[in-house]
């Protein structure tokens, strides 16, 4: 059972830490039960950023082997728009996520394994370099940050943006030559 499904139940993000009765609700369990497989309500609530990451991973490994590194990472990235939330729930989720500073630090960690999951994958679409797996790790860095950079802007936004063309000027602006 992975930490983003209990009993063959979905695990929705959940709002505020404190909430997870939410949780327990619709999965039926009791709190004791429910932090047998979460160590924290910043863990529970975090839950599902983990499996995002293996989709994005598994979406970038279907990407044709001779398309750019940050082409294939843009379409991997689509995957998140695939996720059963309302915009409604997205927007409360990511204003938690970014306003609370124990979920912030745990988002970056998590974002910090998904470039381990991105790096090797980025790391084939590159030419041959004694520097490659740098530049993979760089690039993974640098797209994630780029995610962030729009998430954040989309929250600031009200949600009423499309969250891949803030995306896509995110990442126009680093890659863009000085």
């Amino acid at each position: 059972m992975g930490s983003g499904e209990f009993g063959g139940q979905a695990l929705e993000p959940v709002r505020p830490p404190g909430h997870q009765y939410e949780v327990r609700a619709a999965a039926g369990v009791s709190r004791r039960t429910l932090f047998n497989y979460f160590r924290n309500k910043e863990d529970l609530a975090l839950s599902g950023l983990d499996e995002q990451g293996e989709l994005i991973a598994a979406r970038l490994a279907e990407r044709p082997a001779d398309e750019d590194a940050w082409t294939a990472l843009r379409a991997a990235f689509q995957v998140l728009e695939e996720i059963d939330m309302t915009a409604e729930g997205r927007l409360e989720f990511i204003t938690l996520l970014f306003g609370n500073d124990s979920l912030r630090a745990g988002h970056a960690e998590k974002q910090a394994r998904w470039q381990d999951l991105f790096a090797p994958q980025i790391e084939e679409r590159l030419p041959d370099s004694d520097r490659r797996a740098l530049q993979a790790r760089a690039i993974a860095a640098s797209a994630i940050i780029c995610l962030q950079a729009a998430n954040e802007e989309w929250v600031r936004l009200g949600g009423q943006a499309d969250l891949f063309d803030l995306y896509d000027t995110a990442v126009q602006a680093i890659r863009r030559p000085t």
